[in-house]
């Protein structure tokens, strides 16, 4: 993986399974969850980018299952996707906390955002992600 910033699909994705493995239709709600509706894969789209990220190394095959006669899998952040999406994260943070400075918004510490205080909470007591 380089340097470059994740597509918006590849975070969410990554995103979704960083707490817990999950099958493509459980990843594909949680996308559409984390992103307040904002992306919804469709299942050609959600199962290419998994086999991207399973070739590379970000993902991996939690459990796989036939039901039905059709094989069902459920995926997990591999180590690498962890690093990853940790770096991504910081990266957000740090663009966010600039921005916030830049805009006078009087950011305050956010608790759980070690590193990086005032990313997203302000002075008015509102969070937003």
């Amino acid at each position: 993986m380089n340097d470059q910033a994740l597509r918006e699909p590849t975070l969410l994705i990554l995103t979704a399974i960083a707490d817990a493995p999950r099958h493509g239709y459980a990843i594909a709600q949680e996308v559409e969850k984390i992103s307040e509706g904002r992306m919804k894969l469709r299942t050609g789209t959600l199962y290419g980018a998994l086999e991207r990220l399973l070739e590379q190394q970000l993902i991996a095959v939690h459990e796989e299952q036939v039901v039905d006669g059709r094989r069902r899998r459920s995926y997990a952040l591999a180590p690498h996707g962890r690093e990853v999406l940790a770096a991504e994260a910081a990266r957000i943070a740090r663009t966010a906390q600039e921005a916030t400075r830049r805009l006078g918004l009087g950011a305050t510490a956010v608790p759980g955002v070690p590193g990086v205080p005032g990313v997203l909470g302000f002075s008015d007591g509102t969070v937003t992600a």
